[in-house]
């Protein structure tokens, strides 16, 4: 049978900033500008969450949609809507919340939720015109 992607749509809200411990202030302030503001600033992100399978011959689905809701609202939505990246999660002590950085840990928290039997691909926008994706 042929393979279908199937697609789930959510949204966060989420402070955070781009900070490298390791160099000056005026070297973060260089290289990462309004994104390194000592308080902070806030995305909407929107993300979406793409799985390939083949659809089951019993129920018709790739994968039952309410159950992948249900997944990123759990371990997604839930760890991270409405924080402070840096301050009010583990993910990110130790990790620039980056766009780059963020997609990749969605996808590794998921990737563990979801059988392996399906292809997933996590992409997420920080702005309207700014996205990333993962696996790339």
């Amino acid at each position: 049978m042929s393979k279908v992607a199937v697609f789930r749509r959510e949204h966060f809200n989420a402070a955070h900033r781009l900070f490298n411990p390791a160099w000056d202030n005026a070297r973060n302030d260089e290289v990462f500008g309004k994104c390194n503001n000592p308080n902070y600033h806030g995305h909407n992100y929107e993300l979406e969450v793409k799985l390939v399978g083949e659809p089951d011959p019993e129920t018709g689905y790739v994968f039952d949609l309410k159950q992948l809701s249900e997944l990123v609202s759990e371990h997604i939505i839930e760890q991270f809507d409405h924080k402070n990246l840096n301050l009010d999660t583990q993910h990110f002590i130790n990790l620039n919340p980056t766009a780059e950085n963020i997609v990749v840990v969605i996808y590794e928290i998921l990737r563990k939720k979801i059988d392996s039997r399906f292809d997933l691909k996590i992409r997420l926008y920080e702005t309207e015109r700014n996205f990333v994706e993962y696996p790339a």
